[in-house]
């Protein structure tokens, strides 16, 4: 219960101190609002620091790779403001960039700590993200996966089980300004002002300003001349019977 009583309380703490700043603050000042975050952001900084210690610690003895998916566990069940203000100052230490306006939302895991999130970049809720570069003012929807590769495992012999074959991680890329949809699956670099559609299963390399859409994904458009692009009209997605595309769902 004493637990319980804890997190409740900062995450009134919190919640208080955002309301009050925006009843007391006129609009017409922004940077006493900037400052009194940085405040908040520098007091779960504080907080997070024995945890932090503990993570190094740990990292000598068992290997950072290994330490950090059980750190990232941990954070990813702090709930609401609380959450993500604990999550930033956390990930500030522990990922190779996290810069302080990003946010990382409940359940949302890192599997390895060479990771980055750019400015102003929102992750949404239980994602699942390895050795990703994320650009800045990326938007990145509830449980999305963005893993290294698609050679993780070996699967060239048949005499010895895939999970003791070498595979290979492949750091991968998401570019500025992208938007990455509801549940969909990421494996290669996605170049910016992009948008993937929820459900997408990319495989290949994303250009810049590129549509893409569907399993495995595919551009059909691109956002610069809003003209469609040739891999559609080499392949003209199919209808159903009522004439409608069955990947229309599928944007973001």
């Amino acid at each position: 219960m004493g637990s319980v009583h804890l997190r409740r309380s900062a995450s009134d703490f919190i919640r208080d101190c955002e309301v009050g700043l925006n009843l007391i603050v006129p609009d017409g000042i922004p940077a006493v609002k900037t400052f009194a975050k940085a405040l908040l952001s520098n007091l779960c900084l504080l907080a997070v620091l024995p945890a932090v210690g503990l993570y190094r610690l740990q990292s000598i003895i068992c290997g950072s790779d290994r330490t950090f998916s059980g750190w990232s566990q941990l954070f990813s069940l702090l709930p609401g403001q609380t959450g993500i203000y604990l999550r930033r100052a956390f990930y500030s230490c522990t990922l190779k960039v996290c810069r302080p306006d990003a946010c990382i939302s409940f359940g949302t895991l890192f599997t390895n700590p060479k990771a980055s999130v750019g400015r102003t970049t929102c992750v949404g809720g239980f994602c699942s993200i390895g050795n990703v570069q994320i650009g800045d003012d990326v938007l990145i929807a509830s449980h999305v996966s963005l893993m290294n590769g698609c050679h993780q495992h070996g699967i060239e012999r048949l005499d010895v089980p895939m999970r003791e074959q070498p595979g290979e991680l492949e750091p991968i890329s998401i570019g500025d300004d992208t938007w990455i949809g509801e549940r969909a699956t990421v494996a290669a670099n996605v170049g910016t002002h992009c948008i993937i559609g929820a459900g997408a299963l990319v495989l290949t390399p994303i250009p810049d300003y590129a549509i893409a859409v569907g399993s495995p994904a595919r551009v059909i458009r691109d956002r610069r001349d809003g003209e469609a692009a040739e891999a559609s009209a080499e392949f003209p997605q199919p209808t159903t019977g009522r004439g409608e595309s069955p990947t229309a769902s599928n944007h973001p």
